[in-house]
């Protein structure tokens, strides 16, 4: 997200399309609507930088869940954050949902879009992108009557990454994608902090570092937590220093990995633990947020993937050879120690560990 970024609170079928926007706009604004999860958020940083390029004059805004606000002050292209704060809505409170309801289409309404693109295709963000009445509005469809609320939709295609399936809808609409970059930039003020709990969890710098993500979402994408420990333990006896991450709920789940000697970051605020990742040689997890976060910065990672109606969907965008996967029948449980090893072996020599990351003063 770039310096002066504003934060408010508050071949697949498609419909026919008129002509997409003029790249030489020299100005308008875009709304792009995302509301969650990290990691889906993640998967639109790619399509943005193709906005970027075909639009470089118009003002881009981002529509997400106010959790996840956090997530775009990494996209350098993204000049405003809207939020909606959707737990108003599982609460139930009408005059509460009137409120924030109607505060976001007048400040939707206010801002006179040029496009909108609903990279999330559900039923309300196909609802709030046809209320916004811009002249351009792009979505991905999952059910054929969510059509009416864009003037060019998209079918999903669940057999493809997530981020080529939002790139795929940008092509599909008519914009120029020669290329997928994919790049997030940790602000600088977490990254001090970063630096600082590096220190605090007795983590050197001179010698090779391996971040572990033993958590994601669901049960059962998770490997089990003692064979992490087993991971953790043949790569310490090695010399690695190890470091645990998580979220605030799950420091009491890592109380094993405390006994056992290894210093956590659980807790750590997501931006901070982004950081931690870019100052790790090596980040390991199951399918997270954080691990596609690391991936955007240009990091080495090992993804322990569970098993998945649609396999190829899900891995480190851009490396599916990052990715391993139990064989067929098998839970995520059956990924043994040793293949991990080996994975994590991989993984130190693609990115010449012998240099560690540098620390700034």
């Amino acid at each position: 997200m770039c310096a002066g970024t504003t934060l408010l609170t508050c071949s697949s079928d498609c419909w026919p399309a008129v002509n997409a926007p003029s790249s030489t706009w020299a100005e308008g604004r875009i709304l792009v609507t995302r509301l969650k999860s990290i990691g889906d958020i993640l998967f639109t940083l790619p399509a943005l930088h193709v906005l970027r390029e075909n639009f470089p004059h118009l003002k881009i805004t981002f529509l997400t869940s106010k959790e996840f606000a956090p997530v775009l002050e990494g996209f350098r292209d993204v000049d405003e954050i809207l939020t909606i704060d959707r737990s108003l809505f599982r609460r139930g409170n009408l005059v509460h949902i009137a409120q924030e309801s109607w505060s976001l289409m007048a400040l939707l309404r206010q801002r006179k879009f040029s496009l909108v693109v609903d990279f999330q295709g559900y039923g309300e963000t196909a609802l709030i992108t046809w209320l916004t009445r811009a002249p351009q509005r792009w979505g991905t469809v999952y059910q054929s009557s969510r059509g009416y609320a864009y003037t060019h939709g998209v079918r999903r295609t669940p057999q493809i990454h997530p981020a080529a399936d939002n790139l795929l809808l940008l092509q599909q609409c008519g914009l120029n994608v020669r290329s997928a970059r994919n790049e997030f930039v940790v602000p600088e003020d977490a990254m001090a902090e970063a630096r600082r709990l590096f220190r605090r969890c007795g983590l050197d710098s001179s010698r090779l570092s391996l971040f572990i993500q033993p958590f994601t979402s669901s049960a059962q994408k998770n490997w089990p937590l003692e064979k992490y420990l087993a991971l953790a333990n043949y790569w310490r006896d090695a010399g690695v220093m190890v470091l645990f991450g998580g979220g605030p709920r799950e420091k009491a789940w890592l109380e094993p990995v405390v006994l056992a000697g290894f210093p956590i970051s659980a807790g750590a605020p997501l931006l901070v633990s982004a950081g931690l990742a870019q100052l790790c040689n090596v980040t390991i997890g199951g399918d997270t947020g954080l691990l596609h976060m690391a991936v955007a910065m240009d990091k080495r990672v090992v993804m322990i993937g569970a098993p998945h109606r649609y396999p190829s969907r899900f891995y480190p965008f851009q490396h599916p050879e990052w990715k391993l996967m139990p064989s067929d029948g098998c839970d995520i449980s059956a990924v043994t120690v040793q293949s991990v090893v080996k994975a994590c072996e991989d993984a130190f020599a693609d990115c010449a560990c012998n240099l560690a990351p540098a620390l700034a003063v």
